[in-house]
């Protein structure tokens, strides 16, 4: 997935260092190139061995274990990465960095690197909440450093508080972001809809349908991870929501339609990926809702149309995408939605077709665009935004 990408990790003393074998296992499993460089303290801690066995790459503790190839070692280390993790990050570490210290290999070769540096401290709570440590993880903040902070919760020390480092997965979402497609949207402000909107008939029962949320968020990632700023307005949902995005969470189509314009209007790509239940309980019609026992006569009212709305509202520059879920006819009716709702891309799929709908982690679109219909082959649904996006974007 990261292929071509180098990613270094600096572990320093802490407890928490025995995470950062999972870190290292997970971005070799994506194909990164990982560098591991460890003070003397952390090396108590986690032996270098487990690194050089986990990436395939000498473990480098030292400054002077001499050149390599004619190249000096912290240097070449530097030039090389794409990006740089420091984790755990100790509070003598973290003010060597805000103050240029460069006095061991870590910090000799963070001093000299030009890439993207992320760090996350972990250390017992007063001295993360000392005054001197928050002025040096400031100094860092304003040096363009990326502070992953720590969290609540039992530390080592028996104590109770901040000070804990994140989680495996935390870390590798924040290095994906960096390394894992190019900024191609920087600057865009993305909104994306997602799950599936509930109306309530009476405080006990509602109307939804099985839509998980895992397409939008699918979405919502793909733009986070090319550098746009996402807000994610979020209904009913199984799947897990994506890191570094704005959410907005709604109940039902009525909440869901406000919050999108309250906002739309600031957005450059809107992307109504949710599915929303298509009636809201007001007695205009009658419509027949089964019941086990027996059926109940509710009053419903259709509700209003998000995608019409913003196509009607659509300013100038403005791209926007909704979802089209088909159970025959799929072009035609696709292509009928795209012009009836002043859309730019529609994003077709059959719901009887294997791999696609509701739940699954894969999808099976065609786009419909005012240039044609362009079918996509059956892909996960990260592909599948990617692919939308491209698409968007004219790739």
């Amino acid at each position: 997935m990261y292929s071509g990408k180098t990613v270094l990790l600096g572990i320093t003393g802490g407890i928490a260092a025995y995470k950062m074998g999972y870190v290292a296992s997970g971005l070799v499993k994506k194909n990164t190139n990982v560098e591991v460089m460890m003070t003397k303290n952390a090396c108590e801690f986690i032996s270098p061995m487990t690194f050089e066995a986990l990436t395939k790459n000498k473990c480098h503790t030292d400054l002077f274990d001499g050149e390599d190839g004619g190249k000096i070692m912290h240097i070449n280390l530097a030039k090389n990465a794409d990006v740089i993790l420091i984790a755990p990050a100790t509070a003598n570490v973290i003010a060597k960095l805000a103050n240029g210290i460069a006095d061991d290999l870590l910090t000799t070769t963070v001093l000299a690197a030009t890439c993207h540096k992320i760090i996350a401290p972990a250390m017992n709570v007063n001295m993360f909440k000392n005054q001197v440590t928050q002025d040096n993880i400031n100094k860092l903040r304003d040096y363009g450093w990326e502070i992953v902070e720590p969290v609540d919760g039992y530390l080592a020390c028996g104590d109770v508080g901040t000070g804990k480092m994140q989680e495996p997965d935390v870390l590798m979402g924040h290095i994906e972001r960096v390394i894992a497609r190019e900024k191609d949207m920087t600057g865009m402000k993305v909104l994306v809809t997602a799950g599936a909107t509930r109306e309530a008939l009476d405080p006990v029962r509602f109307i939804t349908n099985h839509s998980s949320g895992k397409m939008g968020f699918a979405v919502a990632k793909e733009a986070i991870l090319r550098g746009a700023d996402v807000t994610l307005i979020k209904a009913f949902t199984t799947a897990e929501v994506p890191p570094f995005v704005k959410v907005i969470d709604v109940e039902s189509a009525y909440d869901m339609f406000n919050a999108v314009k309250d906002i739309a209007e600031d957005m450059d790509i809107i992307v109504k990926a949710a599915a929303v239940a298509d009636y809201t309980p007001e007695s205009v019609s009658t419509e027949k809702v089964k019941k086990r026992d027996g059926d109940l006569s509710i009053p419903l009212k259709r509700t209003t149309d998000i995608l019409a709305y913003l196509g009607e509202h659509k300013r100038k520059g403005q791209f926007l995408c909704g979802f089209s879920m088909e159970t025959e006819n799929l072009i035609e009716n696709s292509s009928k939605k795209l012009e009836k709702k002043n859309a730019d891309m529609i994003v077709a799929n059959n719901l009887k077709e294997e791999g696609s709908g509701f739940g699954t982690d894969t999808n099976k679109v065609t786009f419909i665009t005012k240039d044609g219909a362009f079918p996509q082959e059956l892909a996960t649904k990260e592909m599948v935004a990617k692919a939308i996006f491209d698409r968007i974007l004219g790739k």
